[in-house]
C-alpha cells in the first residue's frame, strides 16, 4: 500500500478497493501540523492502516522539523503509545 502525501489538500492517503483511507491535517498559526482526522473505510478497519498513516504523518513532520498537535483521537492514542514522538508533540 502506497501512502501518498497531498500537500495541497493537506492529507496523507492510501487508495483502497472501495475508497480511500486518510489522515488530514491543517497548519496552525504557530506553524504546527494539527492532525485532525483519520478515516479508514469500514471493510478495511482492523488491518493497521490508520497506524501506518499516522506513522507516515509523524515521520514527515519530524523530517520537516515540524511540531504536531494530535487533535484526532487516533493520533492522540498513537503518540501516547509511541513515546519516541514525544519530542515533536505539542498539546494545545
Amino acid at each position: 500500500m502506497e501512502i501518498i502525501h497531498d500537500e495541497e489538500d493537506t492529507r496523507f492517503y492510501i487508495r483502497l478497493e472501495g475508497g480511500e483511507a486518510e489522515l488530514t491535517y491543517s497548519i496552525t498559526n504557530n506553524g504546527h501540523m494539527d492532525f485532525d482526522h483519520t478515516y479508514v473505510p469500514e471493510q478495511h478497519r482492523g488491518q493497521g492502516i490508520a497506524d501506518r498513516l499516522v506513522k507516515e504523518g509523524l515521520d514527515h513532520a519530524r523530517a520537516c522539523k515540524c511540531q504536531i498537535v494530535p487533535s484526532c483521537p487516533v493520533v492522540e492514542t498513537y503518540v501516547k503509545r509511541h513515546k519516541e514522538y514525544d519530542d515533536i508533540v505539542r498539546w494545545e
